[in-house]
């Protein structure tokens, strides 16, 4: 199977790419290789590459920077979406859709079903969830969309990395507690991406890392396990702080656990782990990549 992931410089992308094998030759196309706002083009490259499935794994992610730039963010996360899911149609290949747990408004205070009803409260969300309505319009026969969270990874830039950098420059750190989760290796996201693809799944779908997390948790675990792993040298105050302590441009969702069962049933052969479990398996390879 030749699976095209679209982008390129992106952690799942990245990680997408390492899976490349005899079974699942897997191509990575960035901004300079596929033009996303033409369809004609999307289709003709992915004839070129004799494509037998895609990949979404570009998005507009600057959660902030996207209340200033609406154009830009319903641009690649809306209407890019809708055309790839037309150009996949045209040439009757299944397509998986990465999207967000942003496109809920986060006061339900139970994990969110994919059935349940999406409320963004900004505009990476309402670009996200306008790109889910395209695809499910244009294409539910052969898509597959999966809201995942919280998403790191050994490459790029993202909230591990972010934090064992300033746990090793700053003297203390304070961590939003009250905005409430789950985090997810870029990996195991990789890996659910190809066995939605290649087992045909279609639909809206949740994955995530099992297990129930804060900013602050999170931060915790990574600052225990940098510790333990050699990554940090020095142990420093982490203190919880409220969202409204730490204001932004955008606001985010205070709860968006997702419920990862829909998927579990249609992956049966799919382990699911516990967010602390792959955050150490992360944390190793970062590890051993600095050795």
């Amino acid at each position: 199977m030749k699976i095209i992931v679209i982008g390129k410089s992106g952690q799942l992308a990245w990680e997408l790419s390492q899976l490349s094998s005899k079974e699942h030759e897997i191509v990575c196309l960035g901004r300079n290789d596929i033009d996303l706002q033409d369809v004609s083009i999307i289709s003709a490259r992915l004839q070129a590459y004799q494509a037998s499935g895609v990949i979404n794994a570009s998005a507009y992610t600057a959660v902030d920077k996207a209340e200033s730039d609406v154009d830009n963010a319903f641009m690649l996360n809306a209407k890019a979406a809708g055309n790839l899911a037309r150009a996949c149609k045209a040439l009757t290949i299944p397509f998986v859709h990465i999207s967000t747990d942003f496109v809920f408004h986060g006061d339900k205070g139970s994990p969110y079903l994919p059935t349940d009803e999406i409320n963004p409260l900004g505009v990476y969300g309402a670009s996200k969830a306008q790109g889910e309505h395209f695809i499910a319009d244009v294409y539910p026969e052969r898509s597959c969309i999966i809201r995942t969270s919280w998403v790191y990874s050994t490459h790029g830039n993202n909230f591990v990395k972010t934090m064992l950098n300033l746990m090793n420059t700053k003297p203390e750190l304070g961590v939003i507690s009250d905005q409430i989760g789950s985090p997810t290796y870029a990996k195991g996201l990789a890996k659910v991406c190809i066995a939605s693809l290649t087992d045909n799944i279609n639909g809206i779908h949740h994955y995530t890392d099992t297990g129930v997390a804060s900013w602050f948790d999170f931060a915790v675990a990574i600052q225990r396990m940098g510790l333990e792993l050699g990554l940090l040298d020095k142990k420093i105050p982490i203190k919880p702080i409220t969202t409204a302590q730490y204001p932004t441009p955008a606001k985010r969702p205070h709860y968006s656990v997702l419920d990862k069962s829909s998927l579990a049933s249609a992956l049966p052969e799919f382990k699911f782990s516990h967010w602390q479990e792959q955050l150490h398996t992360m944390m190793t390879a970062l590890k051993a990549e600095q050795s």
